[in-house]
């Protein structure tokens, strides 16, 4: 089991039922998954950008990744319908912790300048959503082998009711939240 999950089953529930009071452990929220998006607009004119966006995002999850294509034509974008214009992954249980201990311990720790992430980027829903402007904060992706620098969306997805449940849920995982 990962240090993280053991931490939340440990620490956490007793933390979240002791500040918010809850009558039942099944009522304190947790993660439900984790999504990581990388949209590639550049993939249109050039299909091979996609695939190398696809293999940086299976090396930071571990996990395949799933091609998205474009819902809709757009003729100022000079876009098609059904185009390949992104990828994501979908994390849940034993990876989503790993992952979310990578994140939080090691990648994030690694941006320039960084003086901790948006506390107010919650969605109303105890959703939390993460901006990451270059792929190379993840130690597995090597500064050598990469041949554009590209940025992605880390969606935390809890079953929180409330924003307020869900940022101590984060804050309980060390999410370094700035002040």
């Amino acid at each position: 089991m990962s240090r993280l999950k053991e931490h939340y089953q440990n620490e956490i529930v007793g933390a979240m039922t002791k500040k918010f009071g809850y009558k039942n452990i099944m009522e304190v929220p947790k993660l439900d998954k984790i999504v990581i998006n990388m949209g590639v607009g550049e993939a249109k004119d050039n299909a091979k950008l996609l695939d190398s966006a696809v293999a940086d995002l299976e090396k930071i999850t571990g996990q395949k990744a799933v091609i998205c294509k474009a819902k809709k034509s757009v003729a100022n974008f000079k876009l098609r319908e059904g185009m390949s214009i992104g990828c994501k992954v979908t994390l849940r249980g034993e990876k989503m912790y790993e992952f979310a201990d990578r994140l939080i311990n090691l990648a994030l720790p690694r941006v320039r300048d960084f003086r901790g992430v948006n506390p107010n980027a919650f969605d109303g829903r105890g959703n939390y959503a993460l901006g990451i402007k270059e792929q190379l904060i993840f130690p597995e992706i090597e500064y050598d082998k990469v041949d554009k620098v590209r940025g992605m969306d880390v969606i935390f997805v809890t079953t929180a009711k409330t924003d307020e449940e869900a940022r101590e849920l984060l804050k309980q995982f060390n999410m370094p939240f700035t002040k």
